[in-house]
């Protein structure tokens, strides 16, 4: 196995066809045929299915998560060394206009995260890594309970996950705790909960989801009024789900952190919920990743201490 036969592996299964992966990669289609299948070949198995979209196999993906972490490593490497060597043209003095055009290039980072997190306070460890000038940040989105599964398909480096089991080949880190409370509008509430949120209230009320995999309002819903089926309303993204609980579509269980002024109105103290979220990274020697780790880990200071694990 080589690099390049690696990085193509990885650019046809992102991509989802040979011609998308050859664009990114500046070859031909056949090219990357080519180099799909002698790496089949090193490894003695078919690696990923020629449809369309193109998907690995098992062992493609056993294959794609140490294809992805070598990449990343090799990457990296290369761009120090050609970062030192525009840094001594530079002292040289032949750098002229364009001698440190090496250093615009970045090291890319995957990451995901929960649409919440994305929502409210992970966007200044963003911030904080891209004017940083040495990493292009991926963000990817999923629900906090599957992010981690990017981890072991390798889509992903470093994740804000609910599981505070590593995964293999990972180190975990707490946190904090984002804290949601079931809540409505005003009118809302005067509206559908006039004699309180009782359990004959809950089942007519309608209730807001954010997708098919939020587990918030039903988990609720199945603890102080299990036979109630209500009208959902489906909003997924995070903004918007909060505004429609706002505009009165819905009550919804909302976090603290985008409800600061406490404008909605808690329909009863009891039912919040508490989110423990961790930092789950590969377990590289990588600078890059590491100073990705250390800016979501800051940002997270925002959030209500969690107990360490």
């Amino acid at each position: 196995m080589d690099l390049e036969q690696l990085r193509a592996l990885a650019a046809v299964v992102d991509q989802e066809t040979f011609e998308a992966a050859a664009d990114e990669l500046r070859i031909t289609p056949s090219a990357v045929s080519q180099r799909i299948k002698a790496l089949e070949r090193s490894v003695d198995s078919v690696l990923v299915r020629r449809l369309k979209p193109v998907v690995p196999t098992p062992a493609g993906e056993r294959l794609l998560r140490s294809a992805r972490q070598l990449l990343l490593l090799a990457d990296e490497a290369l761009l120090a060394l050609r970062a030192s060597g525009a840094e001594t043209h530079d002292a040289a003095g032949w750098g002229g206009a364009g001698g440190g055009a090496g250093r615009t290039e970045r090291l890319r980072v995957p990451i995901v995260a929960n649409a919440d997190s994305i929502a409210t306070w992970l966007p200044p460890a963003i911030r904080e890594v891209a004017l940083g000038g040495r990493i292009a940040v991926e963000l990817l989105r999923d629900d906090e309970h599957a992010t981690a599964e990017l981890l072991r398909s390798g889509d992903a480096v470093g994740a804000v996950t609910a599981d505070p089991r590593p995964v293999q080949g990972c180190s975990v880190r707490p946190l904090g705790t984002m804290v949601y409370r079931a809540k409505a509008s005003a009118e809302f509430v005067e509206r559908w909960f006039p004699g309180g949120a009782t359990a004959q209230a809950l089942a007519a009320a309608p209730v807001m989801q954010y997708d098919r995999k939020d587990s918030h309002q039903l988990a609720l819903l199945a603890r102080v009024a299990p036979e109630a089926t209500p009208p959902q309303h489906f909003i997924p993204d995070s903004v918007q789900y909060v505004e429609a609980v706002a505009a009165g579509l819905g009550w919804g269980m909302v976090p603290d952190q985008q409800d600061p002024d406490g404008l909605l109105v808690e329909l009863d103290p009891s039912w919040s919920e508490d989110l423990e979220l961790f930092w789950q990274s590969w377990t590289l020697d990588s600078p890059g990743l590491e100073e990705v780790s250390a800016a979501v880990v800051r940002a997270a200071r925002v959030l209500r201490p969690s107990l360490e694990i």
